[in-house]
């Protein structure tokens, strides 16, 4: 249903934005297309959304500079805007990393979460850095306590395995959407495969 394309790498690596990369695929990708890494200010959104990208997703910068949300969102709409957050587990809760999952912010997920909707973001792309890439299923209770305390979508991501992990995170998780990544590249599963899976457990799904 639709692309992600995230540099996650980027922040840390000081990176400018891959615009080359977005312009090509916008040219023959018909289906929304959502950039993330080394956006650093409003000119690189406007940038991005005029090689053809129909949503930003922002993480470091937003939260080394929150206000960076109010202005994007005012300037380009909450629509466009999506927080991404990284999060592992700290105690009973979880903590915020940046960086692409390598610099911890003391900041707590579900706060953050709050704050990140109060100033605008029209999404949250969340991902569990302790699930990702253990294709053992995404963190249900981590996804359930994020969808149960905003209002805007949310998009879980870290842990595909199969298919019944989408349909587990889209129903016990709550999430709006499933972004999965390793199962569809190494083509363990097609995405048509996945959607007929959900549609015949009761997902309302586009085939």
């Amino acid at each position: 249903d639709e692309v992600v394309f995230l540099d996650i790498t980027a922040s840390h690596e000081k990176r400018t934005i891959i615009l080359d990369v977005v312009k090509r695929t916008a040219e023959c990708c018909f289906m929304p297309l959502t950039v993330g890494g080394g956006i650093r200010n409003p000119e690189d959104i406007r940038m991005l959304l005029h090689a053809g990208c129909d949503k930003v997703s922002l993480n470091t910068s937003a939260v080394q500079n929150p206000d960076f949300i109010n202005v994007s969102s005012a300037r380009f709409g909450s629509q466009c805007m999506v927080i991404a957050i990284d999060a592992k587990r700290k105690g009973s809760g979880w903590e915020v990393y940046i960086h692409g999952g390598r610099t911890p912010t003391g900041k707590d997920v579900i706060q953050w979460a709050k704050e990140a909707q109060a100033r605008g973001a029209g999404e949250i792309l969340l991902t569990s850095m302790d699930c990702d890439g253990t294709k053992n299923g995404y963190d249900i209770e981590l996804t359930r306590a994020i969808t149960g305390s905003v209002n805007v979508p949310v998009i879980a991501s870290g842990g595909s395995g199969n298919p019944d992990h989408l349909y587990e995170v889209l129903t016990k998780g709550g999430a709006d959407a499933a972004l999965a990544a390793s199962i569809f590249h190494f083509r363990e599963y097609s995405i048509r495969e996945a959607k007929e899976y959900l549609q015949k457990k009761g997902v309302v799904v586009r085939l």
